[in-house]
Formats: structure tokens, C-alpha cells, sequence
């Protein structure tokens, strides 16, 4: 293993082990998993029972494993098939924080001279809960995020560089838990710790429109990024989503089933794709 590989893979478990230190340490304590449960019950009953959208990072704190998957097709034809698409197990360890730990993606991509396939980068994100209630008493949430993505993939998918992602979130309800409407929307901006010329800086903002009868969720969301640095800079690149979860069909004592689809495209006259099939599958406890 030569250097590069071994001082990404001790950054990745130096970063595992902080986010990982409070759920650990509740481990500690008499009655884990059953105050870890009770905790993430809490939590979540004083948010609003919103789903989760097809592409906004939800302002809701959730417990769950999550598997997406995508088909895009890009200019040039070229098309890109992900496989995970970067989820993984998200966890509530206290009353107002979330902590996900992706899964790297299995990523595919095909162009006219030929085919490359292999890991895109590890990433985290740590939620923190600033302001909350459910639908019987104002239906709203506010949340700060901090993403991390790790240069830890295959050579024709990593950055090479830690990129930090501060995002500010925030959703509105309106409606009761069975049959209801709410707005989600996140606010965010990729800084990587080099290599500024080729990443960029670019600055995301996601909003869903959202409805929901029973288990059915409709929604539309619009996604749009403007490029900051890098090749790109100064463009900017809106796309619309379409897509319908359903959920949540219990399993069991705890676990939901949440399953869902969606498509995606550009309407802006630059574009670095042309659209996305998705499709994901979610596991809630």
C-alpha cells in the first residue's frame, strides 16, 4: 500500500472516530441500545413526519439505511451509472444531531473511447437540529449540515482532496400527519482543501415542493448550482426533478419500508448532464 492510499485511509478513520465518538460513548452507559432508541424516538417526534425527497438532503433528523441508485445521461455521450449513489446508515445519536455515514458509490461511465468503473469517495455528514416542532404545534424545522467527502476512491473517480460542505437547511408544513404539503430546501457550498483551479467551489441550492396523501409523496423539486472557480466558473445550471415515494409499510416492530422514483433534467441552457433515471430504496427503525 503505498503512502497516498495509507494516509487517506488514516484520515478516513480519524474522521469515522469523531463522528462516531458520541454514539460510542452512549454505548457506555447502562440500558444501550433501549435510551439510544427512546433518544432517536424523541427526536424524531418533535420534527415534523415529512419523508425524505428523491435529491434534497431533508432538514428532518432521520435513522435509517438508504440505497439510491442513477442512470445519467451527459453531452458527448457520455452516461454515468451509480450504484449506492453515496448513501449509507444514518443515525440519531442525541436529541438534535443526525450522523450519516455513506457507503461509496460503484460508479460506471461510458464515453465514445471507452468504459471506466470503479469507487467514488467516502463522505459523512453531521446534522445538528436548531429549531423544530411537528405538525401539532407549527409544522417547521431549521438545520445546520457539515458534509465531508473523503479522497478515498478509485483513480477515475476521486477529487485527491478533502471537500467541506456547510449547508444550512430549512422545511415549512402545512397540513396534518396523514394528508398534508410542505416546502424543504437546502443551501449549500463545496470548499475543497486544494486544487481550486480543477474542483471549483460551486455554491447549491435544492427545494422541494412536496405533498402527501397517506403513504403517497409526490413532489417536484428544482436543483440549481452556480459554479464558483474552477472550469466552470461563473455558470450556473438548473434542473428539474419529478418524482413519488412511497412510504412508510411497516416491516416489523420497527423497521418501515420507504421506496421511490424520479426523473431528472436539466432546463438551462448550460448543462453538465441531460437527465437522470433514480430510483431509491430506504429502510427507517
Amino acid at each position: 500500500m503505498d503512502r497516498t492510499r495509507s494516509k487517506k485511509i488514516a484520515a478516513l478513520a480519524a474522521t469515522l472516530a469523531g463522528v462516531l465518538a458520541p454514539a460510542l460513548a452512549a454505548a457506555d452507559s447502562a440500558g444501550f441500545p433501549d435510551d439510544w432508541l427512546a433518544t432517536s424516538d424523541a427526536a424524531k417526534e418533535s420534527q415534523p413526519h415529512w419523508i425524505s425527497p428523491m435529491v434534497t438532503v431533508t432538514p428532518r433528523l432521520e435513522q435509517e439505511y438508504r440505497y439510491d441508485q442513477s442512470w445519467q445521461d451527459r453531452p458527448r455521450g457520455v452516461t454515468l451509472d451509480n450504484y449506492g449513489g453515496g448513501k449509507g446508515a444514518e443515525f440519531i445519536p442525541t436529541l438534535n444531531s443526525e450522523v450519516i455515514i455513506g457507503v461509496p458509490a460503484y460508479l460506471v461511465r461510458d464515453t465514445p473511447h471507452g468504459r471506466n468503473s470503479g469507487w467514488g469517495d467516502e463522505t459523512l455528514l453531521v446534522k445538528y437540529r436548531l429549531l423544530s416542532q411537528n405538525e401539532e404545534h407549527g409544522n417547521y424545522i431549521v438545520t445546520g449540515f457539515l458534509g465531508l467527502s473523503l479522497p478515498s476512491g478509485s483513480e477515475a473517480f476521486t477529487s485527491h482532496k478533502v471537500i467541506v460542505t456547510p449547508t444550512i437547511a430549512a422545511g415549512k408544513g402545512w397540513g396534518t400527519r396523514a394528508v398534508g404539503f410542505d416546502i424543504q430546501s437546502t443551501l449549500g457550498i463545496a470548499i475543497p482543501t486544494g486544487n481550486l483551479r480543477e474542483l471549483g467551489s460551486p455554491v447549491s441550492w435544492n427545494t422541494a415542493l412536496q405533498g402527501h396523501w397517506g403513504k403517497l409523496w409526490p413532489e417536484i423539486e428544482a436543483n440549481y448550482t452556480y459554479y464558483r472557480d474552477g472550469p466552470n466558473d461563473g455558470k450556473s445550471q438548473t434542473a428539474i426533478t419529478g418524482g413519488l415515494v412511497l412510504g412508510r409499510f411497516e416491516l416489523g416492530h420497527r423497521a418501515k419500508l420507504i421506496l421511490g422514483g424520479g426523473y431528472q433534467k436539466t432546463v438551462s441552457s448550460f448543462k453538465t448532464f441531460n437527465h437522470t433515471w433514480l430510483v431509491t430504496g430506504r429502510v427507517a427503525f
